[in-house]
């Protein structure tokens, strides 16, 4: 339901919907790759670029590789083609791949925002924050039956007990 109030679906999203095609894009990226706000936010468009996979710089400034599924990428595509193009015309130069309304880079309280509001318009009375959206990433993988190790490696964490909180 987060995902659906997000904005638009790629192909049902109008020219002057800028800004639902990046909240679509970056919480479906968020959710089906795992991966940390500070991470998303990080990414430049050049890193958007490889495919199914993504080349994410984590803690410690550790690399990883994560898959991108097909949701993901849709939404992601849609927005760096059709989005960002317009939304970077609106400031300054960047390469960072998230922009705000104004064209500058998308900062975390604005993705914080964006994932309240998703929330509130999906009516989840629960708690949601960029985090829920790794916790359930790691859970429904976990829940599916993935290795503890393999999804260790997916969430970039140095111990398998971290990883395993999300076993409750």
């Amino acid at each position: 339901r987060l995902l659906d109030a997000a904005g638009p679906a790629p192909a049902d999203a109008a020219p002057g919907e800028l800004v639902g095609m990046r909240d679509r894009a970056l919480l479906e990226l968020l959710y089906a790759t795992g991966t940390r706000i500070s991470e998303v936010l990080a990414l430049d468009v050049d890193d958007l670029h490889h495919g199914d996979v993504l080349r994410v710089r984590g803690k410690g400034d550790k690399e990883r590789i994560v898959p991108v599924g097909s949701y993901a990428r849709a939404a992601v595509d849609a927005y760096l083609t059709r989005a960002r193009p317009e939304l970077s015309r609106r400031g300054r130069a960047s390469a960072k791949a998230f922009l705000g309304a104004r064209g500058a880079p998308l900062s975390r309280q604005s993705a914080w925002l964006i994932i309240q509001q998703a929330a509130e318009r999906a009516d989840l009375t629960a708690h949601v924050s960029p985090h829920t959206l790794r916790h359930s990433f790691a859970t429904h993988l976990l829940q599916g039956g993935a290795d503890v190790r393999v999804v260790q490696e997916l969430l970039g964490h140095a111990s398998v007990a971290t990883t395993q909180i999300y076993t409750h």
